[in-house]
């Protein structure tokens, strides 16, 4: 364990994945709570809504018709945070004077798109079994897989594929540029602002590699040079397997941690074991792995306050485009970043101190994950 000393002072720790550290206050969990209460998540969704924008047969808010889809189904979304046809922009160039200096921007293209999980809309992630997890993480491996450069490293491994301009799982069009990055992710619940219930995430392709996995990549770099090319995620996963302090679920090819450096208060990240750059890298058995630890994640979450557990969460891996030092440098990880602090109704919420210095946490990650790993077995609401 860790100085017990920790548990009961103030102090920081750093997170070498981003290059930061966070204040951490344990003692902190000991003072009483009259801040927001938040409604507990409701479970008594219908399989089926008429009204939902994401069932199969129904009408999306921009005209066009689900299918009657049966596992996953794709599209373009109807409200995409970026285009891949827009006016051009160039720049003026750098004179000196200070617009060019402290004024700058630059033109994004790209594609964004949805993936639903389930054709059921009463369903989540945690709700799923694992063969159906694995057919969502082979619909992302197939996306990734449709965007990735072929000058990169990864595509001589990576399945042929191509995007259908219409079938019964896809409602995209093949993109017309070659794009630097792909971000995957899931907000889940009201709480992270999802403006629907139906099980599904999110896919922005974009030229540019956006700030996060740009700070992550830079950090992961960084270490390998300085440790004589070993991967830093890598060290970490072996380092937190050996200790058991931090980890809530471990198969054979990941783990899923609440990280020393965390943030929020249930924080976890999903790493693999072995040095692995992207999606394209996983054999089946390594898909069927991440799968089910994907679903182990989601299960304990929703278990520990019995409810509809809110989160963010993202996977990190190789840039689409990039040199060959970036790919081989990329580890795959998947953050979840949940809000809850106390209970069903009580969340964190990061102000004051931690907008204007640095993050601050109570709970410690090792009290988190002791929680997460008392939460397995079977998803609380299936035993009601």
């Amino acid at each position: 364990m860790p100085d017990a000393i920790l548990d009961d002072i103030s102090h920081r720790r750093y997170n070498p994945l981003r290059g930061s550290w966070i204040l951490v206050s344990p003692h902190r969990t000991k003072r009483p709570w009259q801040g927001q209460q938040e409604d507990a998540s409701k479970t008594d969704l219908p399989a089926y809504d008429p009204d939902c924008y994401l069932c199969p047969g129904n009408r999306r808010a921009g005209g066009d018709v689900n299918p009657d889809y049966e596992n996953t189904f794709v599209f373009v979304n109807d409200y995409s945070a970026v285009k891949e046809d827009q006016v051009d922009y160039q720049p003026e160039e750098l004179d000196g004077g200070l617009s060019s200096r402290l004024l700058r921007a630059e033109a994004v293209t790209g594609k964004c798109y949805v993936v639903t999980f389930s054709p059921l809309h009463n369903l989540t992630l945690a709700d799923l079994p694992s063969s159906n997890i694995l057919t969502i993480i082979r619909k992302w491996t197939e996306l990734y897989t449709a965007h990735l450069s072929p000058s990169s490293p990864l595509a001589a491994i990576a399945g042929a594929t191509t995007i259908p301009p219409q079938s019964h799982a896809h409602s995209v069009s093949k993109p017309n540029a070659q794009y630097r990055y792909m971000q995957i992710f899931e907000n889940k619940g009201a709480a992270m602002g999802c403006s629907n219930p139906h099980p599904h995430g999110q896919i922005w392709v974009t030229s540019s590699l956006p700030e996060e996995p740009s700070l992550e990549l830079e950090q992961l770099q960084k270490y390998r040079r300085q440790q004589g090319g070993v991967h830093l995620l890598e060290d970490y996963a072996t380092l937190e397997s050996e200790k058991q302090e931090r980890v809530v679920f471990e198969n054979g090819a990941f783990l899923a941690v609440c990280p020393w450096w965390a943030t929020w208060p249930f924080e976890v990240m999903i790493v693999s074991k072995a040095h692995r750059r992207a999606l394209v890298d996983f054999d089946m058995g390594e898909a069927s792995l991440l799968a089910e630890a994907i679903g182990e994640v989601t299960k304990r979450y929703d278990n520990i306050f019995e409810t509809q557990f809110p989160y963010g969460m993202g996977i990190h891996q190789a840039p689409l485009e990039g040199t060959n030092l970036e790919i081989e440098d990329s580890h795959f990880h998947i953050h979840f970043y949940p809000p809850l602090l106390r209970s069903a109704t009580v969340r964190k919420f990061l102000v004051g101190y931690e907008m204007m210095a640095e993050p601050q946490r109570d709970i410690t990650p090792e009290q988190a994950a002791a929680k997460l790993r008392g939460c397995g077995g079977r998803l609380y609401r299936k035993r009601l």
